[in-house]
């Protein structure tokens, strides 16, 4: 997991990957636009390729793919390499992640365990390289400033909402924004005391990339979390995690950003442990005798 901001050692790298496709294709002339627009568009194809192999299904010499490279503001062709295969993730549609998995014709054992494993590869990928100094800034600021603003849409507005609910029971001030019209009304109200957690991965879900926009153009501190550096949701955040939510399957794993979730709230519930051990004992009475339990 790529976490910005990063150490010094990766700094530019990672400014110069949160940089648009479209910002970088604007940099060079009409004709080498032309010519480099297919790998934008369909990165999956292009993944890997060498300078060569890209030159020529781009029907122009290797010099001329070099001098592109440059033009869009890449250190090395490496880079670019790299830079397309962030592109190839957040392009990624349900039918290109049911095409990586196992044959269609394995047993489904087999598709079983490849998922498993798909999870837990993501899962020791967190842990891994998660910062927990970073957790604990982020903690520090939830209880800081005036309000908390989570938006998320589709999918992912079931990761805003279990957020929520945690962190509501620690008594932050939290609310979720997971409709147009719900982000619409709620970020226009924030400003430099508040701060917003967006959660969108791949291509970036329009109503949650503008939120965030807007609410940084407000003054709201902002963190993003999505799976690829080529996310919108970087563009836009002050600091974003990077969470993988590959499946060898349609759809998404989100096993990874609920792990996430998990830690922060973890982080929150003993930033002020005396605190919340005593709401905890005030919702002991209503999770013992409360009226949304069953009685057998």
């Amino acid at each position: 997991m790529l976490l910005c901001p990063m150490r010094k050692s990766r700094k530019v790298t990672r400014s110069v990957l949160v940089m648009s496709p479209s910002a970088r294709i604007s940099l060079l002339s009409p004709k080498r636009q032309q010519i480099i627009r297919p790998a934008f568009e369909r990165p999956r194809e292009f993944v890997l390729m060498s300078v060569r192999a890209m030159a020529k299904r781009l029907r122009t010499d290797p010099a001329t793919m070099v001098r592109i490279v440059r033009g869009m503001k890449f250190e090395s062709y490496r880079e670019f390499q790299h830079y397309v295969h962030e592109l190839s993730i957040a392009h990624a549609t349900s039918l290109d992640t049911m095409q990586t998995g196992p044959p269609a014709r394995s047993a489904i054992s087999t598709q079983v365990r490849a998922s498993l494993d798909q999870d837990l590869k993501s899962l020791n990928h967190l842990a891994q390289t998660i910062e927990p100094a970073r957790i604990a800034a982020l903690v520090r600021r939830l209880y800081s400033v005036r309000r908390v603003v989570l938006l998320g849409g589709d999918l992912a507005a079931n990761l805003v909402n279990f957020l929520e609910h945690l962190l509501i029971i620690l008594g932050l001030p939290v609310t979720s924004a997971t409709t147009p019209a719900e982000v619409v009304h709620k970020v226009r109200m924030l400003g430099k005391r508040d701060l917003v957690i967006a959660v969108s991965h791949g291509r970036g879900l329009r109503q949650t990339v503008e939120g965030l926009r807007q609410a940084r153009a407000q003054g709201a501190y902002c963190v993003g979390i999505t799976n690829t550096l080529v996310s919108p949701i970087g563009q836009f955040a002050h600091e974003f995690f990077l969470t993988s939510i590959a499946t060898p399957s349609f759809g998404a794993s989100y096993v990874a950003p609920m792990a996430l979730f998990n830690v922060i709230v973890l982080a929150c519930a003993n930033h002020r442990r005396s605190r919340t051990l005593k709401l905890a004992k005030q919702l002991e009475q209503e999770e013992r005798h409360g009226f949304r339990w069953y009685e057998s």
